[in-house]
């Protein structure tokens, strides 16, 4: 037996206004930590990437700057 359109629609907000198991609770918060931490890991391995850009920038931009000589200024 299907339920009718307004049937699905009760039976779905009965079923949201019901209170939560504990454990329920428990498990929607788990998986919240867990998201968050992947979004935090994310945003660290982005970070350590800047990082390591601008170390190389600064390398090469130093180099660059030990090799500049007044003569080059025309070039």
């Amino acid at each position: 037996m299907s339920l009718t359109w307004r049937e699905s629609i009760f039976k779905r907000c009965k079923e949201n206004l019901r209170a939560r198991t504990l454990q329920e609770i428990i498990s929607k918060e788990l998986r919240e930590a867990q998201l968050n931490k992947l979004e935090a890991e994310s945003a660290v391995d982005y970070a350590k990437s800047v990082v390591t850009y601008n170390e190389q920038r600064i390398a090469r931009l130093q180099k660059r700057l030990a090799e500049h000589t007044p003569e080059g200024d025309s070039a």
